[in-house]
């Protein structure tokens, strides 16, 4: 009889849950912990991307977030030191935690050096495995982006009660500025250049225009592609005032990505940008940069119902009526409603209409609400450092250079 043979409640036993995520309205959804062990409070997001989950998780933009993978097998090529994208690699992104749908594999990448769980705890950021996240991620897109609390204890011990009512009592990302914990302390200059198969980065041997890039919470493709493009980067603090960009005497300004609110970040963000506006210098801004932009530039911001998260969305160039694929991270929108007449909208989600692009009428100004760095994600949007690089040439009286993606 099976009652005779050993162990055989235990062979038949559910596992103890080992984490749990607790939604602020009280759902209370466990599984299995991986990562830091701890709890962290965040607003959970969904994210569409079938890969590039080391760059989505070292991604500033995300700080303050719970990341659930649509996909469900997130690890299995475990991790290396190229894939960064946090500017100090050995910074924390400002993420609070993942949840995936299935356990983690042995790594099977010839790149990779460390496995997924090992990566995790030494980055500080907690995991939770076994959860049905198609589920998750319809109640996102029915009811929003919920704020909630992940916790992970190897004995299975949790005060749900108490990490309940941390995550109802968290006051979420609207009005929070986030950008100052992720940016740089200090004034750098960057010169790596892309990757390149089986060499790795490169170093920039020579430039043509001299960039300031204010980091709100940037990514390393982004600087790596101005320097591709030929510009000199500079990379300045979020809360660089406009004296202080325009004291190196720029060809060009660039606004990066970031996390939080931009209403917030811009209290201190949008006087300087402003004062670059005033110079006239040529100027790109993408995300939170966007976002910041177009409320100088007299506009409105929003927060979306679940946002924009993947590498799979497709947006319209209305300068070119081109649709290209894009990576997407972001849950505040520009209102294209509240532009002044001075201000074009020319780039367009084919997914819900929202604004994704917009540059003004009568000056070197344009900025939009994706990533073209591609990291992770497609390449189609690789010609907007093109764009921002011919308005400098023009300034300058130099022909301009044919757009590629």
């Amino acid at each position: 009889m099976i009652d005779d043979l050993p162990n055989a409640d235990a062979a038949w036993a559910e596992p103890k849950p080992t984490a749990l995520l607790i939604l602020a309205d009280g759902t209370v959804i466990e599984g299995q912990g991986i990562g830091a062990i701890g709890h962290a409070v965040g607003e959970v997001c969904f994210n569409t991307a079938m890969t590039g989950y080391q760059e989505i998780l070292t991604d500033p933009s995300y700080a303050g977030q719970i990341i659930t993978f649509t996909f469900p097998h997130i690890g299995n090529v475990g991790t290396n030191d190229e894939d960064i994208e946090t500017v100090n690699m050995a910074s924390a992104s400002g993420v609070r935690g993942c949840v995936l749908k299935t356990d983690i594999t042995s790594p099977s990448n010839y790149r990779a050096l460390k496995g997924f769980d090992f990566w995790l705890k030494a980055r500080g950021i907690i995991g939770i495995t076994g959860v049905d996240t198609r589920a998750l991620t319809a109640l996102i897109r029915e009811k929003g982006m919920p704020n909630a609390v992940i916790a992970h204890s190897p004995d299975g011990n949790f005060d749900a009660a108490l990490l309940g009512a941390e995550a109802s009592a968290w006051p979420g990302l609207v009005g929070m500025d986030l950008a100052k914990d992720v940016t740089t302390g200090q004034t750098f200059r960057w010169d790596e250049t892309t990757w390149a198969w089986n060499e790795g980065y490169g170093r920039q041997e020579r430039s043509a225009h001299k960039v300031v890039a204010v980091d709100y919470g940037i990514k390393r493709n982004i600087l790596r592609l101005l320097t591709e493009a030929g510009c000199e980067v500079t990379v300045l603090p979020a809360t660089a005032t406009g004296e202080e960009i325009l004291a190196h005497k720029p060809d060009g300004v660039f606004l990066s990505n970031g996390p939080g609110d931009p209403a917030a970040t811009g209290e201190y963000a949008v006087p300087a940008i402003r004062d670059v506006i005033a110079a006239d210098v040529p100027l790109f801004g993408i995300c939170l940069g966007h976002q910041m932009l177009g409320i100088a530039l007299g506009g409105e911001t929003t927060k979306m119902h679940q946002g924009h998260h993947g590498a799979n969305h497709p947006v319209k160039d209305m300068t070119t009526g081109k649709v290209e694929i894009t990576s997407m991270n972001h849950g505040f929108a520009v209102d294209t409603g509240s532009l002044p007449d001075s201000v074009e909208e020319t780039h367009v989600s084919l997914f819900d209409g929202s604004n994704c692009g917009l540059k003004v009428k009568d000056k070197p100004i344009f900025s939009v609400q994706y990533h073209p760095e591609a990291s992770p994600g497609p390449r189609d949007s690789h010609y907007l450092f093109t764009r921002f690089v011919n308005l400098m040439r023009e300034r300058k009286g130099e022909a301009p250079l044919p757009e590629q993606s």
